[in-house]
C-alpha cells in the first residue's frame, strides 16, 4: 500500500470550515439531504424505499408522526432506526421505543450493529435498581436511547407522561389499532401517556379487519384527522359499501401520515429467494411414547402439587413442549420438580421460582411469560409459591414424588430418541439440497432446550460432524465458546468490532466463527433474534413453538435481504400423534410459514397479531382433549375461526386506500436511490479532505483507500473518545478486520468537524488549483474572468423544519456575480492560501447585499412550502370541526328516528294503557330533542373555540426565527 503525507497543499482551513458546516447542516425533509448524517453513519446500504419511509416520517411536521406500513421483509425497523439516527446526529436524544417483548433485545442489536446507537431495554429489575440510585426517572437515561415492552409502558405510564420526548416509535403498532374501546387498557394508557409527542408506528398490518383500525391507529399520531367514533363510523364504517366521495376523502386524510411500500415494487432493489419445505418424519419407540403418554396424563390433572396454581397454563405448556424436545430435556425437568416437592416436606422454601429454575433450561420461558401477560384478557402471572407441606399433604406428596421420580427414571434410561437419529438423515438431505443450490454448507438448528442442545452437539459430534459444531444459547459458558470469544477479542483489540458488552461480543464471536469455520450452529431461542445469518440456507427446526411469529423470526434469520440462495426449512413431524400433525398442518398450510417466497403473508401475521391467543389456544388443546374425536374437535374449531380472521374480504379497501400506483412509486425510487448514491459521494469527500486537513502530521493516509492511520490524538483528545489505529471511511469499508469505521458519529470525527466549525478565519487569499483538478469542471473552467471576491455566511431558520442555508456571495473583479452552484464547486478544487488581507468596504457592501439578497429568497422558499403546511392543517382542521357538528346530528336523527318509531307503535296498540305508555315514552324522547337541540349551538360554538384555538396553535408554530452567522471571506483567484 502506497502511503504518503497529505500536506495543507491540498486544503485550506476555509475548505475544512465549508465541509464541516455542509456535513452538519439541518436540511428540510423535502430533500434527501435531510438523511444525510444517518446514511453516512449506518453500516447498512439503504434501500430506496427505506429512505422514502425516513423522508416521509419528517414530512408531516404538522400531524407529529406517522405510520410506516410497507409489507412484512422490507426492514420497517431499519427505517425507524434511519429517523432515530438521524434525530440523534441532530442532538435530539429523548427517544423511546415500545415493542412487543420478544423484539427488545432485537432492536437493542439492530441499533448498535447498524447505527451505533447506544440503547437500554428498561425492565422491572433495572427499573427499580436505578431508582434506588436516586433516578426522578429511569426513562431518562444517559445518552441511550429507552426500549420497553408494552407491558411495562403501560405500568410506567405516568413516568413516560412526564418526560418531553423527541420521538417515541411504536412496533407491530397494529396491536393498539383496537384504542377506541374501553376494554384496551394497553393502547389506551400508551396512547394517554404519549399524546402530544412526535411518534411513529411501524406496522404491516394497519387494516385487517374493519375500518375503524385506522380511526384507532389514526388517534395515536393525531387526534384531528377525524372528528369522534360516532361521526367516523357513520362516514365510513361500513368498509367495502364506502361511497366515492367518502372513499376519496378518507384516503386523502389518511395520506399524509401513512406511507405503504409492497414487496412487488421493491423486487428492483431487494432481490428474494424462495423457501422450500422439508418435513422428518418420526415414530418414537415404545418407551419414548410411553413416557409421552404417562407425563401427558400427568399434567392434564385438576391438581398438580408440584405447579403453583397462579402460573399452571404456563408452566404446563412449556413441560409440554420440553416433553417433544427430548427425554433429556424432560429428564433433567423432572429432576426439579422432585427436587422442589421434597424441599416442601421439610417446611422450606426453594430458592428460585419454579419459572427461574425451569428457564435456566428452556430459555425463552420469561419472555413468553411476560407476553403472555400482555394480553388485554389474560389474568397476571404473578409470582407465587405454594408454603411448606402441612400434615394433611405430606401423604399426597410423597405420592407425587414417587411418581414423578418414576417418570424421571423411564427417562434417564432413554439414552437415544428417535428424533435425534431421524436428525442425522434430515441433515443428510438438507446438505444435499444446498450443494444442488450451490449454496454453502451452512446448518442452523433450532431447539427450545439447552439441554436438548447440550444432547444434540454431542449426537453430531459422534457422527463424522467433529470440529463442525457451535452452539448458540443465553449464556454460552461452555469452554469452546469461551475459547471463541477469546480468540475474536485478540483478533479485532484496537477495533470498533468491539462493542464493549460481552453479550453482545459474544454473539459477533460465534457467529463469524460459525460464518467462516463451523457448519452446524444448534442454537436456543436466544438465536431466533438480532442475528444475521444470511450465509447460511439450511434451516432446521427441531422443536417446533405453536407461535408463529417465534418461527417467523427464526426463519427469517437466513431468510431475508443479503441471502443468495433458496433456503431449505426442515421440521420434525411424529405422525402418531394427532395434535402435532394438526398444529403442522395449521402451520405449514394456512400460515405459509415454511414455503414460497415471502413466507407468513400479512393478512396471516395481522390476524394473528402477537401469537401469543394462538399459542395459548393449541397448549388448551393439548391439556383438555383426550380423544382423537376431541382434538379434530377442536382444530376443526381453531382452523374455521383462523379462516375468518385471515380472510382477505378487506384486501380490495386496503388497496385502494393505502397503497399507490406502481409506477409512481418505482420513479420515486429510482430517483432516491440516485440521489442517494450523490449525496453519500458529496459526504464522502467532504470528511475525507477535512480530516486530511485537520490530521496534517498526525496521520498518514491512503486516497485510494479512503484510509488512514492516526499516528497522535489531537490536541485535547484522549483516549476516551478515540485512540491511534487504522482507520477507514465506513462507507468504504470491505475488510472489517482490524480497522476502525470512520463516520461523521465517530469521536474523532465530530471533534475535528467541531475544531473546524469554531476556528475564526480572517481574509486571505487563496488560490485554486484547477490545473491539477483530476476532472473537468466545465462551470468553473468558464468563468470569465479568475479573481474576485467570496463571502460564507450561515443562514438558520427556526420553523416547523430547522434548517441551516450555508449562503456564498461572490463577485469577479469586473462586478459580476458568481452564483451558488460555482462557488460550491469551486470549493472542491483544492487551493493554497497566500498573504491576509483587508477587505474593501464597497465590496464588503455588495457580498452582504447579496448575501441577503439570496437569504431572502431562502426564506420566500420555506415560507411558500409552510404556507402549504399550513394549508393543509386548516384543512384537517376544517374536517374535523365538520365531523363533531356531523356527530351531533346523528344523535339528533337517531332521537328522531325512535320517537317516529313511538308513535306507530301508539297507533298500532289495542289498548288505552299501552298507547298511553308509548306516547309518554316519545313524549319523554321529544323534550330530551329539544334540550340536545338547544345545546346543538353551544356543543358548535365549542367546537368552533377548539377550532380557533388550534389554527392559532399551528400559526404560532409556524412562525420563523432566522439567524444570520458570517464564516469568512476571500480573495480568490483560479490557476
Amino acid at each position: 500500500m502506497s502511503e504518503k503525507k497529505q500536506g495543507k497543499e491540498k486544503m485550506t482551513p476555509y475548505h475544512s470550515q465549508y465541509y464541516a458546516h455542509e456535513l452538519t447542516k439541518r436540511c428540510s425533509s423535502e430533500k434527501i439531504e435531510k438523511l444525510s448524517q444517518s446514511l453516512f453513519n449506518a453500516t447498512v446500504d439503504m434501500n430506496p424505499h427505506q429512505i422514502e419511509a425516513a423522508l416521509f416520517a419528517f414530512r408531516s411536521p404538522l400531524s407529529r408522526g406517522a405510520i410506516l406500513a410497507d409489507e412484512v421483509g422490507l426492514g420497517k425497523t431499519i427505517e425507524a432506526a434511519l429517523i432515530i439516527s438521524q434525530l440523534w446526529a441532530e442532538r435530539k436524544r429523548r427517544i423511546l421505543i415500545i415493542v412487543p417483548t420478544s423484539l427488545r433485545k432485537q432492536w437493542n442489536r439492530e441499533l448498535i450493529e447498524k447505527f451505533f446507537l447506544s440503547s437500554q431495554i428498561l425492565e422491572t429489575r433495572l427499573y427499580n435498581a436505578l431508582k434506588k440510585q436516586g433516578r426522578l426517572s429511569p426513562f431518562e437515561l444517559d445518552d441511550e436511547i429507552a426500549i420497553c415492552s408494552y407491558h411495562f409502558a403501560r405500568s410506567k405510564a405516568d413516568d413516560i407522561r412526564r418526560i418531553n420526548w423527541d420521538l417515541v416509535i411504536i412496533d407491530e403498532a397494529h396491536r393498539l389499532r383496537n384504542v377506541y374501546k374501553k376494554s384496551t387498557k394497553i393502547a389506551r394508557a400508551i396512547l394517554e401517556a404519549i399524546q402530544s409527542r412526535p411518534k411513529v408506528l411501524l406496522t404491516a398490518t394497519p387494516l385487517q379487519n374493519n375500518l375503524m383500525e385506522l380511526y384507532g391507529l389514526a388517534q395515536f399520531i393525531d387526534q384531528h384527522i377525524f372528528g369522534d367514533e360516532v361521526s367516523f363510523r357513520s362516514l365510513f364504517g361500513r368498509n367495502s359499501d364506502l361511497k366515492d366521495g367518502h372513499f376519496t376523502d378518507l384516503k386523502a386524510r389518511l395520506r399524509p401520515i401513512c406511507q405503504r411500500t409492497l414487496r412487488r415494487q421493491v423486487t428492483e432493489y431487494v432481490p428474494y429467494t424462495n423457501r422450500l419445505a422439508i418435513a422428518q418424519d418420526f415414530t418414537p419407540s415404545e418407551r419414548e411414547q410411553r413416557l409421552y403418554d404417562e407425563i401427558s396424563e400427568y399434567l392434564s390433572r385438576d391438581e398438580l402439587l408440584a405447579m403453583p396454581s397462579s402460573q399452571r397454563q404456563l408452566i404446563t405448556m412449556v413441560f409440554r413442549k420440553l416433553l417433544a424436545s427430548s427425554t433429556f430435556a424432560i429428564a433433567g425437568t423432572l429432576e426439579t420438580l422432585v427436587a422442589r416437592l421434597k424441599t416442601e416436606l421439610t417446611d422450606l422454601q426453594p430458592e428460585k421460582e419454579l419459572t427461574e429454575t425451569v428457564a435456566e433450561d428452556f430459555e425463552s420461558l420469561e419472555e413468553i411469560k411476560e407476553e403472555w401477560a400482555e394480553e388485554e384478557e389474560s389474568p397476571t402471572l404473578e409470582s407465587a409459591e405454594e408454603g411448606g407441606a402441612d400434615t394433611l399433604q405430606i401423604q399426597l406428596l410423597k405420592a407425587e414424588i414417587g411418581e414423578l421420580e418414576g417418570y424421571r427414571d423411564l427417562a434417564v434410561s432413554i439414552t437415544e430418541n428417535a428424533k435425534g437419529q431421524e436428525l442425522l438423515t434430515a441433515l443428510e438431505k438438507g446438505f444435499a439440497k444446498l450443494a444442488e443450490l450451490g449454496a454453502a454448507r451452512k446448518a442452523v438448528i433450532f431447539t427450545e432446550s439447552r439441554r436438548t442442545q447440550a444432547y444434540l452437539k454431542l449426537l453430531l459430534e459422534e457422527h463424522d460432524y467433529q470440529d463442525e459444531i457451535v452452539l448458540f444459547n443465553g449464556t454460552n459458558t461452555d469452554p469452546e465458546s469461551q475459547q471463541i470469544y477469546k480468540e475474536w477479542v485478540e483478533r479485532y483489540t484496537g477495533d470498533d468490532q468491539i462493542t464493549g458488552s460481552r453479550t453482545a461480543d459474544m454473539r459477533s464471536a460465534l457467529v463469524e466463527h460459525f460464518r467462516d469455520r463451523a457448519s452446524i450452529l444448534i442454537t436456543t431461542e436466544s438465536g431466533a433474534e438480532g442475528i444475521n445469518l444470511q450465509f447460511a440456507s439450511l434451516v432446521v427446526n427441531y422443536d417446533l413453538p405453536w407461535n408463529p411469529q417465534r418461527i417467523e423470526q427464526r426463519i427469517g434469520r437466513c431468510h431475508r435481504y443479503g441471502q443468495k440462495h433458496d433456503v431449505v426449512v426442515v421440521n420434525f413431524l411424529n405422525r402418531k400423534n394427532a395434535a402435532d400433525v394438526r398444529v403442522f398442518q395449521l402451520l405449514s398450510e394456512k400460515f405459509r410459514l415454511f414455503d414460497g417466497v415471502f413466507g407468513a403473508s400479512d393478512e396471516v401475521l395481522g390476524a394473528i397479531e402477537s401469537g401469543v391467543d394462538f399459542e395459548k389456544r393449541i397448549a388448551d388443546i393439548y391439556q383438555n382433549c383426550r380423544t382423537l374425536q376431541q382434538i379434530e374437535e377442536a382444530f376443526n374449531t381453531l382452523q374455521k375461526e383462523l379462516e375468518e380472521q385471515i380472510s382477505t374480504r378487506l384486501a380490495d379497501t386496503r388497496q385502494k386506500l393505502l397503497e399507490h400506483f406502481d409506477e409512481e412509486v418505482h420513479e420515486r425510487l429510482r430517483f432516491n436511490r440516485e440521489q442517494t448514491r450523490q449525496q453519500i459521494s458529496r459526504l464522502e469527500d467532504w470528511l475525507w479532505l477535512l480530516t486530511q486537513y485537520e490530521l496534517d502530521g498526525l496521520a498518514t493516509f491512503n486516497a485510494d483507500q479512503y484510509a488512514f492511520h492516526l499516528e497522535a490524538l489531537p490536541d485535547g483528545m484522549t483516549e476516551d473518545g478515540a485512540r491511534c489505529g487504522h482507520y477507514q471511511l465506513l462507507t468504504r469499508v470491505v475488510d472489517r478486520d482490524a480497522t476502525i469505521h470512520y463516520r461523521p458519529g465517530h469521536p474523532l470525527a465530530e471533534t475535528l468537524i467541531e475544531r473546524a466549525k469554531k476556528r475564526q478565519i480572517t481574509p486571505h487569499e487563496v488560490t485554486f488549483l484547477y490545473s491539477q483538478h483530476p476532472t473537468k469542471i466545465s462551470i468553473v473552467e468558464n468563468l470569465p474572468t479568475k479573481t474576485g471576491w467570496l463571502s460564507l455566511t450561515q443562514v438558520s431558520i427556526e420553523a416547523l423544519d430547522a434548517e441551516d442555508h450555508l449562503v456564498f456571495a461572490a463577485l469577479t473583479d469586473d462586478g459580476k456575480l458568481v452564483d451558488q452552484e460555482i462557488c460550491e464547486r469551486l470549493f472542491s478544487v483544492a487551493g493554497n492560501v497566500g498573504a491576509e488581507i483587508s477587505v474593501p468596504l464597497k465590496c464588503q457592501e455588495r457580498l452582504m447585499t447579496e448575501t441577503e439578497t439570496s437569504t431572502n429568497s431562502i426564506i420566500e422558499d420555506v415560507s411558500s412550502r409552510n404556507n402549504n403546511y399550513f394549508e393543509q392543517e386548516m384543512e384537517k382542521v376544517d374536517k374535523w370541526a365538520e365531523d363533531l357538528k356531523e356527530s351531533l346530528e346523528i344523535e339528533l336523527k337517531e332521537l328522531d328516528v325512535q320517537i317516529k318509531s313511538l308513535k306507530r307503535e301508539a297507533r298500532l296498540a289495542a289498548d288505552l294503557q299501552t298507547k298511553l305508555d308509548y306516547r309518554r315514552k316519545a313524549s319523554e324522547l321529544e323534550k330530551q330533542r329539544h334540550r340536545k337541540r338547544r345545546g346543538i349551538f353551544e356543543a358548535q360554538d365549542e367546537i368552533e373555540n377548539k377550532r380557533e384555538n388550534l389554527i392559532a396553535e399551528v400559526e404560532n408554530r409556524l412562525k420563523q426565527t432566522v439567524t444570520k452567522k458570517y464564516l469568512f471571506t476571500i480573495r480568490w483567484n483560479v490557476i
